[in-house]
């Protein structure tokens, strides 16, 4: 008896629901309607005051016509679910009103903002859930620095290695340029960024961690050869830049974009012209970036004025000119040298320089990383990942997805154990020297 009771109170509960959400149903057809006839008499009336008016009428935005007030009222109604929120709305007033399970708000809220991330269609777009973004934070603000000595970048939302350090122990054990993080200590990081890939590893300092690595046939690539590696974490020191006198070619070589580059990039100059050099390479190959305001000022050492960089934003194009107060190092003929691995703020110098005819930029396209992300924290916790900007060349074209397209193409290779990058480098700064 019980139990039909019970049965009885829940039809009925479930009977008074779908009354109630019939009515308001209802009430919403009925005020639609109302609306519409309005719509229609105003028209009417306008119509019949400004007999010959009606494009004045219609720029009001008031329906000249019944097809149009009826019009105007279906495209109301669909405009109310034009947005992710109206239709999350209405699926959880649904299921809030008939559903006899609960929906897990938390559960339901990091797939779904993880879906909405990834539907944008953009590589570097992801979700931080509480847990990950504290230990993001917790991470990134960490003095240790340890690493296993790889240069780590992102492409299309992955971290790759840029560069490895020279007598390391990753050299040691064959890794190279160009491989692909997929795992850590066991745990996937396929769609782990940079930054994330650095902190992991930070943390593990005096350990051995296990590495597994994707070797594509080409950046670009999906697939390739998979390998493990067991790698101590310890801090590594690498000279971030450094100097070469070849002839009267003066060659500095930028590893990243670093907060002192400017200073450094003009003390190695004006160190190499009181040596005798009387034209410079820039090397920026396997540069994976850096700081923006870095390769600004780097520029500004060479371009005395004009446009360096713009930056693509929803609210338009801004360009960056030369900073006011800022002295070039020298005047002397500069080469750029760049590879498939110059990347991000080391592309934005490069095209700074070529397209103020500052510089010949030499060797192969670069990887064409011209995007900006942002990290931004969220109300209710965790925090967001995403694109928000473009560096744009000084002549406007795209870096993100093209790269930087040198004046004078040379593969990578060897010549007789020589660069043959670098030699045709130094060959074409010796020549941009005038005659005396």
């Amino acid at each position: 008896m019980a139990r039909e009771d019970n049965g009885r109170h829940i039809a009925q509960s479930a009977r008074f629901r779908g009354e109630q959400r019939m009515e308001r149903a209802t009430n919403h057809l009925m005020f639609r309607v109302f609306i519409t006839v309005i719509l229609v008499a105003v028209a009417f009336c306008a119509g019949f005051v400004l007999r010959s008016q009606t494009a004045l009428v219609a720029s009001w935005g008031i329906p000249v016509t019944e097809e149009e007030a009826a019009s105007l009222s279906q495209a109301a109604a669909q405009d109310t679910y034009e947005s992710v929120s109206a239709r999350v709305a209405d699926v959880e007033d649904i299921l809030g009103t008939y559903s006899l399970d609960k929906v897990d708000l938390t559960g339901a809220t990091y797939s779904m903002l993880a879906d909405m991330m990834k539907s944008t269609g953009d590589p570097y777009a992801s979700y931080y859930n509480p847990d990950l973004y504290n230990n993001y934070i917790k991470e990134s603000t960490s003095r240790s620095y340890a690493g296993i000595g790889v240069i780590f970048a992102d492409y299309n939302g992955r971290a790759y290695v840029a560069g490895v350090f020279e007598g390391s122990e990753a050299e040691a054990k064959g890794v190279q340029q160009g491989d692909f993080v997929n795992a850590i200590a066991g745990e996937d990081t396929t769609a782990w960024s940079m930054t994330e890939v650095v902190n992991a590893l930070s943390q593990r300092e005096g350990e051995n961690v296990s590495v597994t690595w994707l070797r594509p046939a080409s950046i670009d690539a999906q697939t390739g050869s998979e390998f493990s590696t067991t790698l101590e974490c310890k801090v590594y020191e690498e000279a971030n830049l450094s100097t070469d006198l070849v002839g009267t070619v003066g060659v500095v070589k930028m590893r990243q974009v670093t907060q002192n580059a400017a200073d450094l990039v003009r003390q190695a100059i004006e160190g190499l012209t009181a040596q005798g050099a009387t034209s410079f390479v820039l090397d920026l190959r396997d540069n994976p970036g850096g700081y923006l305001t870095q390769a600004v000022d780097v520029a500004a050492l060479f371009v005395p004025s004009g446009v360096l960089v713009q930056i693509q934003t929803n609210d338009g194009i801004t360009p960056k000119s030369v900073p006011s107060g800022s002295k070039v190092v020298t005047e002397a003929p500069v080469v750029v040298l760049v590879n498939q691995y110059t990347a991000a703020a080391a592309e934005v110098l490069a095209a700074a320089l070529q397209d103020n005819q500052r510089a010949q930029v030499v060797g192969e396209t670069s990887l064409g990383k011209g995007s900006v992300q942002v990290v931004r924290e969220l109300d209710f916790g965790g925090a967001v990942r995403y694109t928000a900007a473009y560096y744009l060349s000084p002549q406007g074209q795209a870096i993100d997805g093209v790269g930087v397209v040198p004046q004078v193409g040379v593969a990578n290779g060897s010549t007789e154990g020589e660069d043959t990058q670098m030699l045709v480098a130094v060959d074409t700064a010796r020549s941009l020297v005038p005659a005396v």
